[in-house]
């Protein structure tokens, strides 16, 4: 077994292993489950930057390592490592307050859920006529007209604006 084709395989079982973690409806397990991506999102990024090579340094000759899969792969764990630490705080102020840290379902949840396909196209038509023929969300206020400087073909544009260019009519 190659060492490439080995990386792959653990890649896609740490990929699977995070996405299944990730449905529970436990915290620590979508914290597993984040940092288990994260980790297999490193492992995408060693397999992409291909065969090792020399440091790429200027002026080096020979096979050089491509720099940029070493950039997203710190860049992918500073992020990993932030919000780790989000989902970390939102753990424990979860277990503060509710003494567990799954999440629950509350009445507007179950009252969604429940909802029927002839209650959801209710709420679709909930627009009136005056809604539906607005173009604007100022509806109700008197908009001014757009000012186009240096344009004098309408009377309703006003071009009191000042110019940066010099006046023409001082110099001889």
């Amino acid at each position: 077994m190659d060492v490439s084709l080995t990386l792959i395989i653990v890649m896609a079982v740490l990929f699977a292993a995070g996405v299944y973690a990730m449905m529970e409806r436990s915290l620590t397990r979508v914290l597993i489950g984040f940092l288990l991506l994260g980790n297999a999102t490193n492992l995408l990024l060693l397999i992409v930057m291909g065969v090792p090579g020399k440091a790429p340094f200027f002026g080096e000759e020979g096979a050089m390592s491509d720099p940029l899969p070493q950039a997203l792969t710190l860049t992918a764990i500073v992020i990993t490592f932030a919000v780790s630490a989000f989902l970390l705080a939102l753990i424990y102020r979860s277990w503060q307050l509710g003494q567990a840290d799954t999440v629950e379902d509350d009445e507007v949840d179950i009252a969604l859920r429940e909802r029927t396909d002839a209650e959801d196209e209710l709420f679709d038509d909930e627009s009136t006529p005056e809604e539906e023929e607005a173009t604007t969300d100022f509806v109700g206020t008197v908009t001014a007209p757009i000012t186009v400087l240096h344009r004098r073909d309408h009377p309703a544009i006003q071009d009191d604006a000042p110019m940066d260019m010099p006046d023409r009519g001082d110099r001889p």
